[in-house]
């Protein structure tokens, strides 16, 4: 058994109300109502997706099924963001839940007879549009969930708010959005959780498991933008200006370094990787400037501060060696920071997860350099984040199509599964603080 999880048995031994992972009969009833809902309601998601910060149809969708539930959704925040509260009748803590809901610019290759032909603009271009990540799979389990928990009204302690969050994948270009503009707009400051629960449906497990694990689980993510400025010449007289791609690449291959000679990833990994290169037009003029664009993957805030530092140093001194300069915008935007799962938490709702899944179907999941803006809700309070797989029985999770991929699709017992790993951990967590 892995360490983390052992330590993390250990620590659920001392809480004897969870320490027996048991499927709560009213969850059980609850997931096999809403079955066919939640794959009807994914399928038309699915089939209608939207880009960041243009989810209007889904979050039309999502407040008209609120507001039939008896529930007051809040709308346009964060431009198109839903939210609403629930009451128990009993006194308790408060939780938030939440769904991500927008796609991505992905031509759908599934085959599926709900797949996407929806089109849309992005960076100034018409794209086609398909949720190659699952959030359609988030939403309705969401859904779900509210749906469920509404029912149980009467029984539940405490309170929860159901967060339908716009712009995971980013905003366009010269927007804000996503998890941090819907905190700045008070959601956490009108209705502060004791806790937030998030999951995310993923490839590299196989449908039926529940990836977690305490501490750090997802990277953060930065972007970073160099601009080489040289001086244009002739191909034929290299000596007559200044070369900035020599420079560019002078700097791509010293950048390698960072990582490989100056961070200690003897504990937690770190990634600078350069994703385009953009300069020149023609095969004998040398360019005035070459721009560099690429991410940096983090565990660590101090390592996150210092890998800025050093690729903005070798960004400048490398170009000086050559005469030439930089404009270096190290991170050149907004990032995710790194998702943390709050030990103490995920210790204690460990067997709530069992429960629903069976302990042999919770893994400890390995660090994760994708990033998720979750990341910002786990910075305001305690949280915890989890995988559960989308990947059939029988295709193996390393050679199937990655989220992302254009032929990304979930196995839809995913959505049952993860309506019941979240109202568990829900009822378990309410339940556990009821006064």
């Amino acid at each position: 058994m892995h360490r983390l999880v052992a330590a993390l048995l250990c620590a659920c031994a001392a809480l004897p109300a969870l320490a027996q992972p048991t499927q709560r009969p009213e969850v059980a009833g609850a997931a096999t109502a809403l079955q066919a809902k939640l794959v009807d309601w994914r399928r038309d998601i699915h089939q209608h997706p939207e880009l960041g910060n243009r989810e209007t149809r889904t979050a039309a969708k999502v407040a008209e099924h609120l507001r039939s539930l008896g529930l007051e959704p809040k709308t346009g925040i964060a431009h198109t963001g839903v939210t609403a509260v629930l009451k128990g009748a009993r006194p308790g803590p408060r939780i938030a839940l939440r769904a991500d809901m927008d796609a991505l610019p992905v031509t759908e290759q599934t085959g599926l007879p709900f797949a996407s032909t929806a089109t849309a603009t992005y960076s100034g271009q018409t794209t086609s549009v398909m949720h190659a990540c699952g959030h359609d799979a988030h939403v309705a389990i969401l859904m779900g969930v509210a749906e469920a928990l509404v029912g149980m009204r009467e029984q539940l302690a405490g309170e929860v708010l159901f967060v339908f969050q716009p712009a995971e994948e980013g905003p366009p270009d010269g927007e804000d959005g996503g998890a941090s503009m819907m905190l700045a707009e008070g959601i956490f400051r009108d209705f502060k959780p004791d806790a937030v629960f998030g999951l995310h449906v993923f490839s590299t497990l196989q449908a039926g498991q529940i990836g977690v694990r305490g501490g750090p689980l997802m990277a953060a993510s930065d972007r970073f933008h160099i601009k080489v400025i040289g001086r244009q010449t002739h191909g034929s007289r290299p000596w007559g200006g200044i070369d900035p791609i020599v420079a560019a690449a002078d700097i791509v291959g010293t950048a390698q370094s960072i990582v490989s000679r100056r961070t200690n990833i003897s504990e937690l990994p770190a990634v600078v990787s350069f994703g385009a290169i953009d300069g020149g037009i023609r095969y004998n003029i040398i360019p005035d400037s070459v721009e560099l664009v690429g991410t940096i993957r983090t565990f660590d805030e101090d390592v996150r501060s210092d890998i800025f530092a050093d690729l903005k140093n070798v960004a400048e001194h490398v170009s000086a060696a050559h005469g030439a300069t930089v404009e270096a915008e190290v991170p050149d935007a907004t990032g995710n920071p790194v998702t943390v799962n709050d030990p103490a938490l995920t210790a204690r709702l460990l067997p709530s997860l069992q429960a629903v899944a069976g302990a042999d179907n919770v893994i400890e999941t390995p660090l994760n350099l994708g990033a998720e803006d979750f990341a910002y809700y786990a910075r305001e309070v305690p949280a915890m984040f989890f995988f559960v797989g989308a990947t059939p029985q029988g295709q193996d999770p390393m050679t199937a199509p990655s989220n992302h991929s254009p032929q990304f699709d979930v196995d839809e017992s995913a959505l049952d599964l993860g309506l019941r790993a979240m109202l568990q951990v829900s009822l378990d967590f309410l339940d556990a603080d009821a006064g």
